[in-house]
């Protein structure tokens, strides 16, 4: 098992859901963590140190990187979805879809002293074209590209990106019952695994690959093998 005594994690988007998993995950193999968000009102509770950091601004992502120093691993999460028909595309939503899952990391690499690993978030989106979500699945393989060449530039930190598929980390929790029900039904028969993805199936390769010494520059796909199916 991945040991992170000693160690220092910054989770990007760590305020809730999955975010808030990975850095609880983190703090149980050891490891000192700060979330980052873009207000306090993004955080929930206080378990963990928080800093303000919004993936979208430059100027956020460097004052957090002076407040940090050195930091081991990173994780970002962030996301900033803008799922409509190609129709009906507003420039700036679509940019800031961009700075959220591209750009910002980017300039994350640029401005923070990272020491061990960088884990980003693509999504199954990128490899399961869909009407409506050319956004999604654009910024998602662009995550994929991103990883390869910022491993290659900043090695020997280590870069890897999850691909995850459908996940009920909670941002479902807000469709009615009998729809999320049906919605979680649909994407089980979809997949080769039979099931809607948990919380814990991200984490843990969250935690895998920060200890996969050996594993850089790689998108790892964790979707139920819906890729396939």
């Amino acid at each position: 098992m991945t040991d992170l005594t000693g160690q220092s994690v910054l989770v990007i988007g760590g305020g809730k859901n999955l975010g808030l998993a990975i850095a609880r995950k983190a703090a149980a193999l050891g490891a000192t963590v700060t979330i980052g968000v873009r207000s306090a009102q993004d955080a929930a509770g206080d378990e963990f140190r928080v800093v303000a950091l919004d993936i979208t601004d430059e100027d956020s992502i460097a004052a957090a990187a002076a407040e940090l120093g050195t930091i081991d691993h990173i994780v970002s999460t962030a996301a900033a979805h803008h799922n409509v028909a190609v129709a009906d595309l507003d420039k700036a939503a679509t940019v800031t879809a961009f700075d959220a899952k591209v750009v910002g990391p980017l300039l994350v690499a640029k401005h923070f002293d990272v020491t061990g690993s960088i884990v980003l978030f693509s999504g199954v989106a990128a490899w399961q074209p869909s009407p409506g979500y050319a956004v999604m699945g654009i910024t998602n393989g662009a995550v994929a590209f991103a990883v390869a060449a910022l491993a290659k530039e900043l090695a020997p930190v280590r870069v890897n990106a999850i691909s995850p598929g459908i996940i009920d980390s909670g941002t479902y929790d807000a469709m009615p019952d009998a729809d999320r029900e049906a919605f979680f039904a649909g994407v089980a028969q979809g997949n080769l695994a039979g099931r809607v993805g948990r919380t814990e199936d991200i984490v843990d390769a969250v935690a895998w690959l920060w200890g996969a010494g050996f594993v850089s520059g790689e998108t790892i796909h964790v979707e139920g093998g819906a890729r396939a199916a």
